[in-house]
């Protein structure tokens, strides 16, 4: 049962229990090494104090373990011992490694100055037979700060791969999100386009009841053919959701042709007039700019029943791709007209602008509307 307030450490894995005793190895074998040599010495300290700084070498020694859960308590403690006890040093050295590791840079300079001062103590207090203030203090300042330096490697190292795989977690979220956007884009074009001459076919029927069989029966089949060739186009759509988003549809200027017949068909008076001089647009500004047209054609044929449309494609490779879709403003209202209005021009701006090109849509003078489109036509 957990204690409130209290927070749980993680527990080890069995990499943090091969490094955790490979430090204290190393802290324990320096301390050996360092306490072999003063006793070989011609006059050696004191045994009283000899035996006191073997006892603080080893309780420093085995406080190593508890370093993951207070790295900068314990680096205190040991880096205040080490101003008059020799033995306990590489269990400092230990404890700066953990502190430039685990906190901030600002933490880890606050202890690593502190344990220069308690080195310079150290110098001038613990100075042995055949040694020099200046040899002590250099040696233990060099110690520290390699052991200071490398765990702020360490450090640094961990947050540039922490910050390199959160950016590519970020940066394949943002890719999803436009994949996703781009879906939605093209079920709003290729739907909104269908629905609307279904409702264009469907209204006819409905406000015309006396409509002669023949007219009835073309009317029905023009509804299957466009229920039919909408579900074609979502398989297209849904049968590419893995695909990157400029492989979505191979939709192109060589079939707004198509979209101008599809109109006609149902009823809309359209002029089309490309010169193009016999160019192929090539494969992101073509699809974007048969898009275009069909958003146009779908909202001359919402909002503008019975106008006359006009639909203008002009360009020179290496220039610019000019899309302009005009119809006169009517006050008819189109029957069953279909829901999401404004979302497909919105759609347009998201598909016209990372390609470099520009928007414009609205009133022109005279009674009209106008959607204006300029595409980058790369050589």
């Amino acid at each position: 049962m957990e204690t409130p307030g209290v927070t749980r450490m993680p527990r080890r894995t069995l990499r943090d229990w091969l490094v955790d005793t490979l430090l204290f190895l190393f802290a324990a074998v320096l301390g050996i090494v360092t306490a072999a040599e003063r006793l070989g010495m011609p006059d050696p300290v004191t045994p009283v104090l000899f035996g006191l700084d073997q006892l603080v070498g080893v309780l420093g020694c085995g406080a190593l373990w508890l370093r993951r859960r207070w790295p900068v308590e314990l680096a205190l403690v040991l880096v205040v011992l080490s101003a008059f006890s020799e033995l306990v040093g590489g269990a400092t050295l230990v404890a700066l490694f953990t502190v430039a590791v685990h906190r901030s840079v600002r933490t880890t300079m606050t202890i690593f100055g502190l344990s220069l001062l308690t080195a310079l103590v150290f110098a001038l207090v613990r100075q042995g037979p055949g040694e020099t203030r200046e040899t002590l203090f250099l040696l233990a300042a060099a110690l520290q700060t390699a052991a200071t330096g490398w765990g702020m490697l360490v450090h640094h190292r961990r947050r540039l791969l922490e910050t390199l795989k959160e950016t590519a977690v970020r940066a394949e979220a943002e890719a999803q999100q436009r994949v996703r956007e781009a879906i939605a884009r093209e079920i709003h074009d290729v739907l909104g386009h269908r629905l609307s001459l279904l409702s264009v076919h469907a209204g006819a029927l409905e406000f015309n009841p006396d409509a002669s069989p023949d007219d009835v029966s073309r009317a029905a089949t023009v509804i299957r053919q466009s229920a039919h060739q909408a579900l074609q186009d979502l398989r297209e759509v849904i049968g590419v959701l893995r695909a990157p988003v400029e492989e979505l549809s191979q939709a192109s200027l060589d079939r707004i042709r198509e979209l101008v017949a599809e109109s006609r068909r149902a009823g809309m008076t359209v002029h089309l007039t490309m010169d193009l001089d016999g160019a192929a647009v090539p494969g992101r500004a073509g699809h974007t700019g048969y898009r275009i047209v069909q958003e146009g054609l779908t909202n001359a044929r919402k909002h503008a029943p019975g106008a006359e449309v006009s639909v203008r494609v002009s360009g020179t490779p290496g220039e610019w791709l000019a899309i302009e879709v005009r119809n006169a403003v009517t006050e008819a209202a189109s029957p069953g007209g279909t829901p999401g209005q404004g979302q497909g021009l919105a759609g347009l701006a998201e598909r016209v602008q990372p390609v470099g090109g520009r928007l414009k849509y609205g009133p022109d003078g005279d009674d009209a509307w106008a959607l204006s489109a300029w595409l980058p036509w790369p050589p």
